[in-house]
């Protein structure tokens, strides 16, 4: 008899159980698969141990190892993010390991009794978008780390709201990807609208770029302050995006204009321009079209490109507002295997060489360089911003925040926590009110341990961190600068006096807005 009483009050615990896992907001695991998914949480919780006698260590599992995991995680939800016991790093025997070379007199960061403390650590872009060309929109992006391309499509519409909402609370800048603008984008946060070889959102029937669609978009939203062309992303650079035809809903079938039932396979080149001459007319026909900044991303292969522009923006009256330099090391966005390991250059090595380009003929100062694949960490971010990045966008980081796993099934529409999918029942268990919450922890936590950074360093703005401030170890007791390393002269990464003294104005009387 009893047999049966404890199997009742099992069954009546496990029902209970499921009940309260459908019905909680917090965690998409536990309301997808109800029971099972605290299994999950349970191996989490004893990791550390399973890992330091069975798997693996702390920073061994790529593409991010378990510590920047447990960061992210820990700062979206607000929750302690320290490490104890020290590093778990062999300094002595890494190669290209960085080191920040802090000063002897750093700047002591505000504490929340102090007039000028900002609760939200924003810290505004050197540099105004659009500025050197005197465009009619022209702005100063009012945070230093954005949320990168990532398409409607590739991932759930909870998913892109929760970006966007969380990106209006930290303000900071959204990145569309190349789907198009989707009612999900339209949650508060501004926009910059990545527009790839498909031209969704901006095309005719015939699939080509129309210009008098592009001018109507972005008179309807006015939250859209920049416009991308997309020539390449780090995870498959010379390949258009994929979007399989089982993420493909009636929704995205009308946002981006492509037929129910087939692969969406983007052209793997634009057709609207065909080299740097003419990308540049098209540039400039968008941003006297639109009054927008305008510029494009790419990830960095052959040089040519990148010399052609340089000598162009120097010797006409063409430019580009911004670069965008993804590295090889990204991508949000699935690809075939040899493209995701092979192709395209390191962002660091890619950087410094298109970067280099331009600071030898002056122009580093009226182009805003953003960087991208990786560098949603603070030791990363400082290491773009003394590459010369003005700003950074964070993609498969901003990605964990709001609950990604790293299950890596974000192209096949399988995503347990429901950020790259379109199944229905996967995505309802992502709340994008609580998500978007955790979107901003994360952000404003990586912009104030920049700022430490920058502060231990002696300067007030990461946009006055040099490559002297950084110092890379070999595994035999040696170590090199990076000008050393990259080629670069002392005054490359900074950004002109008028920036400088702009933007310290900026950070020395607590001004945030843009």
């Amino acid at each position: 008899m009893w047999v049966v009483w404890v199997a009742s009050a099992v069954g009546i615990f496990l029902l209970l159980v499921v009940v309260h896992d459908l019905i909680q907001r917090k965690h998409a695991i536990l309301k997808n698969f109800p029971v099972i998914g605290h299994f999950r949480y349970l191996l989490e919780a004893i990791g550390p141990e399973l890992r330091q006698y069975i798997v693996t260590s702390n920073d061994e599992e790529l593409p991010f190892n378990r510590d920047q995991r447990r960061w992210v995680y820990a700062s979206s939800k607000k929750q302690d993010n320290y490490f104890g016991f020290g590093t778990d790093s062999d300094l002595e025997q890494s190669s290209n390991y960085l080191i920040i070379k802090h000063s002897a007199f750093p700047i002591p960061s505000p504490t929340p009794d102090d007039p000028d403390y900002d609760p939200y650590y924003t810290i505004p872009v050197a540099k105004i978008m659009g500025g050197y060309r005197n465009r009619r929109r022209a702005f100063r992006p009012p945070s230093i780390v954005n949320v990168s391309a990532m398409s409607f499509g590739s991932l759930s519409g909870n998913a892109i709201h929760a970006l966007n909402a969380g990106s209006c609370l930290a303000g900071c800048l959204h990145n569309t990807g190349e789907g198009g603008i989707s009612p999900h984008h339209l949650q508060g946060g501004d926009l910059i609208w990545q527009i790839g070889t498909g031209y969704f959102g901006c095309r005719d029937e015939q699939g080509r770029f129309d210009l008098d669609r592009l001018v109507e978009t972005t008179k309807e939203h006015s939250s859209v302050r920049a416009i991308e062309l997309k020539l390449s992303q780090g995870a498959k650079p010379g390949l258009g995006g994929i979007l399989p035809s089982s993420k493909i809903t009636p929704e995205i079938s009308a946002i981006r204009g492509i037929p129910m039932g087939q692969d969406c396979i983007s052209p793997s080149a634009h057709t609207a321009f065909s080299d740097a001459d003419s990308l540049l007319d098209f540039v400039e026909q968008i941003a006297e079209a639109t009054g927008l900044p305008v510029g494009i991303k790419s990830a960095v292969g052959e040089m040519d490109l990148w010399h052609d522009l340089a000598r162009l923006t120097d010797t006409t009256d063409r430019g580009l507002d911004f670069i965008t330099i993804d590295g090889g090391e990204g991508g949000t966005g699935a690809g075939p295997l040899v493209f995701t390991d092979r192709v395209a250059l390191p962002f660091k090595i890619g950087m410094s060489r298109v970067y280099r380009v331009f600071a030898e003929r002056g122009l580093h100062e009226k182009v805003l360089f953003q960087g991208s694949a990786k560098l949603g960490f603070p030791e990363m971010t400082l290491f773009a911003f003394a590459l010369g990045c003005d700003m950074i966008g964070v993609a498969r980081e901003a990605m964990l925040a709001i609950g990604c796993i790293q299950a890596q099934r974000c192209h096949n529409g399988h995503c347990p926590t429901g950020v790259a999918t379109q199944n229905r029942w996967l995505v309802r268990g992502l709340d994008p009110l609580l998500k978007s919450d955790r979107l901003a922890n994360y952000v404003m936590t990586l912009r104030k341990e920049v700022l430490a950074l920058s502060r231990a360093c002696g300067v007030v703005h990461p946009a006055l961190i040099t490559s002297e401030h950084l110092e890379i170890l070999d595994s035999r007791f040696g170590s090199a600068t990076v000008p050393q390393l990259f080629g670069y002269e002392p005054s490359y990464g900074l950004p002109s006096p008028n920036d400088c003294n702009t933007i310290t104005g900026l950070m020395n009387s607590g001004t945030t807005g843009s």
